[in-house]
């Protein structure tokens, strides 16, 4: 899939072209994606996706995104998508009348335009799918997918998480919420009570499920079980969110290495012990939780 920061950088090709923050790229997204594919083989042109970095709402409102830029990317090229033009979401950005967002655009030079319901552009919000009209004569517009009584949004993907719900989250993305982060230095204290974690680092803002899962970890060498605390160690008085996975049946050296870690189920919310006799006491449950909960994963 190839990839632009800005409509001026692709060729001057005719294109279908479908925009949006695509967060999380859930169920919604991928009927989205679905319709922009099937227009793109009726016109015989590429299929573009125009999305912003980072998604709106994160500039706007400070929430958290479900996706990285570079896991964005991975999924829309795994769904299908022929280029995507992700463009720097700035204050300036937002602060453009429509007629600007138009203009870009243009550049595009799209047969078909395909947006949720839900999608408006420009500052204030003021351009919406009528406006896009002014570029192509044809605009699909998607209506909000439903799943289970439920609208399937990023807004709720990010709820279900908050709780630790990370099987919530899966219904409405289709797959098992993920993370990609590089393996760090810690403060080793899992080494010392004979449970090491590997200390994934994920970029600020990155939405994750607190408390212990059971997951399964993808690196460049392996593919491995484990289990995953997200939160601030209380046991041991702890300032900072951490992220750190044990893997099962285990041992070498991770650091400096990328992991893709994939939550399987919630095993429990973080607790506070009364100190690492009974911390230690409580991950050995867990990891009898976690292998319970991973049989017949591969």
């Amino acid at each position: 899939m190839k990839t632009f920061i800005s409509p001026g950088q692709r060729p001057d090709t005719e294109t279908v072209v479908a925009i949006g923050s695509f967060d999380g790229i859930h169920l919604g997204h991928q009927a989205l994606i679905a319709q922009l594919k099937a227009k793109a083989r009726e016109h015989r042109v590429p299929c573009v996706v125009y999305t912003f970095d980072p998604p709106t709402r994160v500039l706007t409102q400070g929430v958290e995104f479900l996706s990285t830029l570079p896991e964005k990317l991975e999924l829309l090229a795994r769904y299908g998508v022929d280029e995507t033009v992700a463009v720097p979401f700035t204050a300036e950005f937002a602060a453009r009348p429509k007629e600007a967002f138009l203009d870009d655009l243009r550049l595009l030079r799209p047969r078909t335009v395909v947006v949720g319901e839900d999608f408006h552009f420009g500052r204030g919000r003021m351009g919406s799918a009528a406006d896009l009209t002014e570029v192509t004569p044809e605009v699909v517009v998607v209506p909000i997918h439903g799943l289970g009584g439920e609208d399937i949004k990023s807004t709720r993907i990010r709820e279900y998480l908050k709780t630790g719900d990370v099987d919530g989250a899966r219904r409405l993305l289709g797959r098992h919420y993920d993370a990609q982060g590089v393996v760090v230095h810690g403060d080793q204290l899992g080494r010392t009570i004979g449970w090491p974690t590997a200390n994934i680092s994920v970029p600020d803002g990155k939405a994750l499920p607190m408390g212990v899962f059971a997951v399964v970890a993808i690196g460049d060498h392996g593919r491995w079980h484990g289990m995953a605390n997200v939160g601030f160690r209380p046991t041991v008085n702890g300032k900072t969110r951490r992220f750190e996975v044990h893997l099962f049946d285990y041992e070498g050296d991770l650091y400096g290495q990328e992991l893709h870690i994939k939550f399987f189920a919630h095993l429990r919310g973080e607790q506070k012990f009364s100190g690492l006799d009974a911390l230690k006491a409580q991950l050995q449950q867990d990891a009898a939780d976690a292998r319970a909960a991973l049989v017949g994963v591969k």
